[in-house]
């Protein structure tokens, strides 16, 4: 389904809520070369959060969560606007590491930055070295979330270099990249969260917000986000195979907000 994110072992192994000040408020955009945010300006979710993450249908705005991730091109400004006067913060989910046929800015990315299909329909991964290409295309994206008012990023399928991606990439290769994306959104007074991507939790943790991980109980992985929770920082995490009573004591043990939720990610949740 178009925005939905893949699942672990298939390409792309899919402060308490407050006012942020100064560039994190929601109605001022800034503009690409605006001097990063001062540390403490965004949004800074913290453990335990509850949260909704809805890609699929219209947006279900009557979930009483204090966070939602919902898809950043198909959300109107004033959806972003109405969850905030519910006194919700709202992520942006977009996809900063395939090319998607259906979204309205396919057309500015080259053929050369397109790889192999990453298994979902009219999906292909980029060429992630390449960041002088997709660094100003990335940050149009991210420009289009904060005109929105959202506040933070959910970046999608940022591990291509344990993908079989058409080309030839390194851990390095994707540390430089999901930096960029981080530094991108810090720009903009956004929060962003890391998306699976476990084996570069330890030298990420200090360049991103919260995590976003899909089927870590599953794949006996959770602890490997551990370091997240040890810093204050949100862990937002999803089961779709296994039932609440599969992986609610441990991942609340942990500290992690978790729910269950269908693949297809739309407004059904069963949260722990």
């Amino acid at each position: 389904m178009p925005g939905t994110p893949s699942a672990p072992g298939t390409p792309g192994h899919p402060v308490t809520p407050g006012t942020p000040t100064g560039p994190g408020t929601p109605g001022t955009p800034n503009t690409p070369g605006t001097p990063a945010a001062p540390a403490g300006t965004r949004w800074q979710p913290t453990p335990g959060l509850a949260w909704q993450w809805q890609l699929g249908g219209g947006v279900d705005q009557s979930v009483d969560v204090p966070v939602y991730d919902i898809d950043g091109f198909e959300t109107d400004a004033s959806v972003v606007a109405a969850l905030h006067a519910k006194g919700r913060k709202v992520i942006c989910y977009i996809n900063a590491g395939s090319w998607e046929d259906f979204r309205p800015d396919a057309a500015a990315f080259s053929q050369a930055l397109q790889g192999t299909s990453n298994g979902w329909k009219g999906e292909k991964w980029f060429d992630i070295r390449k960041l002088d290409q997709l660094k100003p295309l990335m940050a149009a994206r991210f420009d289009m979330c904060r005109q929105k008012g959202f506040d933070a990023v959910e970046p999608d399928t940022i591990e291509a270099y344990n993908q079989k991606s058409g080309f030839p990439l390194t851990p390095d290769d994707q540390l430089r990249y999901n930096r960029m994306l981080a530094g991108l959104a810090h720009d903009r007074g956004l929060a962003i969260g890391l998306k699976n991507d476990l084996e570069q939790v330890p030298a990420l943790l200090g360049d991103f917000d919260f995590a976003v991980n899909e089927e870590c109980a599953q794949f006996d992985e959770c602890g490997r986000l551990s370091p997240f929770i040890q810093a204050g920082k949100a862990v937002f995490h999803v089961e779709y195979k296994l039932g609440t009573d599969r992986f609610c004591a441990k991942t609340k043990a942990l500290g992690f907000s978790s729910m269950q939720k269908k693949l297809e990610l739309d407004a059904w949740r069963k949260p722990c």
